[in-house]
């Protein structure tokens, strides 16, 4: 044995090879300070031995390495500028050590060799893949970029163009399309990987492949003219401009650090990427989407446990309810290959229902991301009925029908009196109260709520609301069939609105408050998408949801929570809903929809939406957009720290969770929670106080203000 560590080592092989083989505790090998350690103690070792003709460096576990030991990071980026710079430099010279051994190194990647992954195969002379890798640089999804040499090894291997889209957009190649761009020297079968890795380790020995070439190459300036060179990151640029925008600088400084080490050497390259590495990891951006990360991985280890837990095994789920949101989830059990009943009382219905799932199949077609086959196993594992009859041997039924307590406490009532006594019953309700409706049930412990968001095939979130008779059984039972729906469950407690949709209506209060003051709906949706980041403004959003069920929504919540959301006097909405204006449904809410020559979509703000609000608003008025945001996202704010405060969610990092996908709120803000620790919790009570005479919504909790004070964390 040449060196053994806790996360690697390196052995002999025959003929003065050597392996290193990176195998730490735990499922998956990543980079942390002790791995990164080691393989610099690694080095040293090899260089030591002196007689080692050449290394192979390979995993012993089903995946390479997946990258950087993330939950380090908070932590580390907590240090003043200096340190993180100080940190970053000598990591990456860890890398450079390696890559300037006296013999020549070969990768053998297998599955997944991301961020820290990718770049210890950069740092190897030659790399072959199995057929199972992926291979990828995707630190830009954590507002970073690469640290440990990955912006100047991979544009000196692939080229600069190759490089940057690689980087700026995050996404992994797999192992023939990497061989295609020049990251990977040759792919092979996994039984074979071994014996071809160091097959090419003695070629390069024996001289048959130039090793050292292609070391030179990745250590000299990047070979391109000024012409070249000016095109290439001009072109980046643009791209990254456009499809990345304003909020995300990653992408930005990936761009702007590759043109300023173009002209240089590794270790001058290598300088700019580490500088550019700590201006990143300063930024709200890089917290908020690590926080994102870390939330992820909370919610998907949380799901993971309770599915475990569960004791039933779901084989047969049921539909009832066959309109577009029950079709989609009837299509959404089925291209996840659970078999499903869909049940309506008109033909009509189950044929819209049918037609919703062969629509999302039909556009999957057109973009070559489904084939016939899967369309007809998806479109045969969906079984429509008029029967109760059909449910009898369902495992798992979500009532989706019309949002009306009365009528969905009566098909609940029916349905428990047509399935097995051990079949799980549940509402995809997005307001009323799963205790209300568990009234319905003689077995309530097997009742609970299953909301899921529309369009269903699109939004990851479904929320699981627990009754105060739902047994823990049921829960992990139906968190057990969201993930295998490929949904990420997001359990809460029973109130008015659950989590999602309670904090949401005080953020559409607040839009409504704020046309009555003056303001004009484009221009807060404008500031809203633009400034804010959100993908839809509050009006635009209201037309998307529909106003009719925005209105019957708003109603809800007022009565259910009456001391902060009573219904405005002239509420906006609901005088356009009285003119019959229910938005993209019909076509007109606060703008118009409609098609171009063309055939593409249009929305236009309506004329007769401001002529309607015209007897009921305020003159108009300019509102700046920092007064905008304060006045529609304070209320939301302090919404979510009640339900957090209240019980309804566990933490602030499934609060988060649950808005990033179940509204689309902005990933570079990282979730209402993150955005009020961005801010500062002071700084949020004062913002909030600035407002509180426009009524209960802005008025913050003792509990807020006494974290404040204390100067706590919703994050500790």
């Amino acid at each position: 044995m040449i060196y053994t560590g806790k996360s690697l080592s390196v052995s002999p092989l025959d003929d003065g090879f050597a392996e290193l083989v990176f195998d730490a505790e735990g499922s998956v090998n990543k980079f942390d300070r002790q791995t990164v350690s080691e393989l610099d103690e690694a080095t040293k070792a090899l260089v030591a031995k002196g007689d080692v003709k050449g290394l192979v460096v390979r995993s012993a576990k089903s995946t390479f390495i997946v990258g950087a030991d993330i939950t380090e990071f908070t932590g580390l980026f907590a240090m003043d500028d200096a340190e993180v710079l100080e940190w970053v430099a000598n990591t990456s010279q860890v890398f450079d050590r390696f890559e300037d051994l006296p013999f020549p190194t070969i990768a053998a990647v297998n599955g997944f060799a991301l961020g820290g992954g990718c770049e210890m195969a950069l740092a190897c002379d030659l790399r072959v893949a199995d057929t199972t890798a992926s291979i990828g640089l995707p630190e830009v999804k954590l507002g970073l970029m690469p640290g440990f040499g990955g912006t100047v090894r991979l544009p000196r291997l692939i080229g600069a163009d190759n490089a940057l889209e690689w980087m700026t957009t995050g996404r992994d190649r797999k192992a023939a399309k990497a061989m295609a761009e020049g990251a990977v020297d040759a792919v092979v079968a996994p039984e074979a990987l071994a014996t071809s890795a160091l097959s090419m380790l003695k070629d390069a020995v024996s001289g048959d492949l130039n090793w050292g070439a292609r070391r030179a190459q990745k250590k000299a300036p990047l070979q391109l003219n000024k012409n070249e060179a000016m095109m290439s990151f001009s072109t980046a640029q643009a791209m990254v401009f456009a499809q990345a925008g304003k909020h995300y600088p990653a992408p930005h400084k990936m761009v702007e650090t590759g043109q300023k080490a173009a002209g240089m050497d590794r270790d001058g390259a290598l300088k700019v990427e580490n500088e550019g590495f700590v201006a990143l990891a300063k930024t709200d951006a890089a917290k908020a989407q690590i926080g994102i990360f870390l939330a992820d991985q909370l919610v998907k280890g949380k799901g993971k446990k309770q599915a475990k837990a569960s004791k039933k095994d779901i084989k047969l789920n049921a539909v009832l309810g066959a309109g577009i949101m029950g079709g989609g989830i009837a299509y959404q059990s089925a291209v996840k290959g659970m078999p499903v009943v869909m049940k309506d009382i008109n033909t009509d219905a189950l044929d819209l229902g049918l037609n919703e799932a062969a629509s999302i199949l039909g556009k999957g077609m057109k973009r070559g991301k489904v084939d016939a086959s899967k369309m007809a196993k998806t479109l045969n594992a969906i079984t429509p009925t008029l029967e109760y009859s059909a449910i009898k041997d369902a495992d798992l039924v979500i009532e989706a029908v019309v949002e009306n307590p009365k009528v969905k406490g009566i098909v609940l009532k029916e349905t428990e009196q047509n399935v097995a006594d051990d079949a799980i019953i549940c509402s995809n309700t997005s307001t009323i109260s799963i205790n209300q409706l568990a009234e319905s049930l003689d077995k309530p412990e097997r009742f609970c709520g299953m909301h899921f968001f529309n369009p269903v095939h699109r939004m990851p979130l479904v929320e699981i609301i627990r009754g105060e008779k739902t047994s823990e059984d049921t829960i992990n039972a139906v968190v057990a069939t969201t993930l295998r729906m490929g949904k990420t469950p997001i359990v809460v407690n029973d109130c008015p609105g659950f989590l999602v949709n309670r904090v949401l209506f005080p953020y559409f209060a607040g839009f409504s408050q704020l046309l009555l003051d003056g303001a004009d709906f484009v221009a807060v949706d404008k500031v809203m998408e633009k400034q804010f980041g959100w993908p839809m403004g509050p009006a635009y959003l209201m037309d998307v949801v529909g106003i009719d069920t925005g209105d019957h929504a708003a109603d809800v919540m007022a009565a259910g929570i009456p001391e902060r959301m009573a219904r405005l006097g002239d509420d906006p909405v609901t005088v356009l809903y009285k003119e019959k204006r229910l938005g993209q449904k019909n076509g007109k809410g606060f703008y118009n929809y409609g098609k171009d020559k063309r055939g593409k979509p249009t929305k236009v703000a309506a004329d007769e939406a401001y002529s309607l609000l015209a007897p009921i608003v305020s003159e108009k008025k300019d509102f700046d957009a920092q007064d905008i945001i304060a006045r529609l996202m304070v209320p939301m704010a302090n919404e979510a720290i009640r339900c957090l405060e209240e019980g309804i969610v566990d933490s602030a990092a499934e609060a988060d969770m649950a808005l990033l996908y179940g509204l689309g709120f902005p990933p570079f803000r990282g979730g209402v929670f993150r955005w009020i620790e961005t801010m500062g919790l002071a700084n949020f009570v004062a913002l909030a106080d600035k407002y509180a005479d426009l009524g209960p919504i802005y008025q913050i909790s003792d509990g807020v203000r006494k974290m404040a004070a204390e100067g706590k964390s919703y994050f500790a």
